[in-house]
């Protein structure tokens, strides 16, 4: 299976490094270098637009995020923070070959009864889909763009 494949996002300028026969890529939100597997090449990707297309500062953006759920420890792929450092959104990032559905959105439904943020976005690299929150009925309306003053 081929990590490295073009994704429908900005090309990101990925710090990649062989060790051992197995690729690594350097998170600059984590600040460690990490397995690369096609569902982290999607998170890179992400994480670079936020901060380079967005220009979301990095130290809003949290990846790998613990909570719980139903009491058992989970992680949201991303989260990024408003100026107040309250979550105000949620990324789920899946693999290319991972389809963008039902399942995939029932999973960050799940995260944002914890957290309750404003956004959620769900992308497999290729697909992309971001929903506002209507606070009042609960229903999920879908965004075509993502604008930072949102987050803000």
């Amino acid at each position: 299976m081929n990590v490295i494949q073009p994704l429908n996002l900005p090309k990101a300028p990925l710090k990649l490094e062989k060790r051992q026969g197995e690729l690594y890529v350097w998170c600059v939100v984590r600040k460690k270098s990490l397995l690369l597997t096609p569902e982290e090449w999607v998170r890179q990707h992400l994480i670079h637009y936020l901060i380079a297309t967005i220009r979301i500062p990095v130290e809003r953006i949290a990846s790998e995020f613990s909570i719980r759920v139903n009491g058992l420890s989970r992680r949201c792929d991303i989260v990024v923070v408003d100026k107040n450092g309250k979550p105000a959104m949620i990324v789920e990032c899946k693999a290319v070959s991972v389809p963008v559905n039902k399942q995939v959105l029932f999973q960050i439904a799940q995260y944002n009864r914890e957290l309750q943020v404003d956004y959620l976005l769900l992308t497999n690299g290729m697909d992309h889909f971001l929903s506002k929150i209507n606070t009042e009925t609960g229903e999920l309306e879908l965004q075509e763009t993502l604008e930072k003053e949102w987050l803000d």
